[in-house]
């Protein structure tokens, strides 16, 4: 029997050429497209960040998939859907977008370099709009590719509130780590706004110091594998210090990065159990 593709998909706060402020984005960029010519399904989730300009870069709504009210909080925030396609590597990019969150011209800090005070709200309206939209595509991932401290909480949310949805059932996450931390502490309220179904508090203890730490550790604490990229980030062994029983990759300059993550997918996938 022919073997089953694999499906990844990878949400990432950032891929090139839409915007690229960090590693991350070249990263995100090359990576999947390795992945899909070796054979693999994939899917790319993004921010619709309001610098990226939707006529140079085509970007138009996806209606069937917009309309959905995410919570945050005591609030509920209208999800719309858009979709552009990188021709040279013959790959879609959804971008999740809201006009509250992402109409700004700026990613996470302002003119004056101000961090965002609702960029913790901007991050869970993008994590919970990603497991949304991916249910409404039903289209079941067998790997969930998290990039960086904004898409955090999924495998959180795999873990607990879509652990029983039948299009993340047997879905597996890796969550990559990168250096790029900020200095600032979210109000109070955040756990409340990550709240979800099957969440109670105890669930949350890693997030609670409310900053880029807390958000790295839930996002290590939750997933199934974690590859560090940091190379010296001073608290990466702090984060990766209950990891012992899960699959951990550093990748350092210089790495085979893409045969790593070729092998990373199929051995967590073979756990999964997939059927041919």
């Amino acid at each position: 029997m022919e073997d089953k593709k694999l499906k990844i998909l990878y949400a990432s706060p950032e891929i090139d050429p839409f915007l690229s402020t960090t590693k991350v984005a070249d990263f995100v960029r090359k990576l999947p497209q390795s992945m899909q010519e070796r054979g693999m399904e994939i899917r790319i989730l993004v921010p619709r960040f309001g610098l990226i300009n939707e006529r140079k870069n085509r970007l138009h709504e996806v209606v069937r998939l917009s309309g959905i009210n995410i919570p945050v909080g005591e609030e509920e925030k209208p999800l719309i859907i858009k979709v552009a396609s990188i021709p040279q590597a013959k790959m879609q990019v959804y971008f999740i977008d809201n006009e509250d969150y992402f109409k700004r011209k700026f990613v996470f800090e302002d003119k004056d370099e101000n961090f965002y005070s609702d960029n913790d709200e901007r991050a869970i309206f993008f994590c919970k709009g990603v497991l949304e939209t991916v249910k409404k595509l039903g289209w079941a991932p067998d790997i969930v590719h998290c990039n960086d401290w904004m898409t955090a909480l999924i495998p959180m949310y795999l873990k607990t509130t879509y652990k029983n949805d039948p299009v993340f059932y047997n879905s597996k996450s890796v969550f990559t780590v990168y250096d790029n931390a900020f200095d600032f502490k979210f109000g109070d309220d955040l756990l409340d706004k990550v709240k979800m179904m099957d969440i109670e508090d105890d669930m949350l203890s890693s997030l609670a110091s409310a900053d880029y730490e807390g958000f790295m550790k839930i996002g290590v604490e939750y997933a199934d594998s974690v590859v560090s990229t940091t190379d010296g980030m001073d608290n990466i062994e702090e984060l990766l210090q209950n990891s012992e029983d899960k699959k951990v990759e550093e990748i350092k300059e210089g790495d085979d990065y893409l045969e790593t993550h070729f092998n990373l997918y199929n051995e967590l996938a073979g756990k999964a159990d997939l059927a041919c």
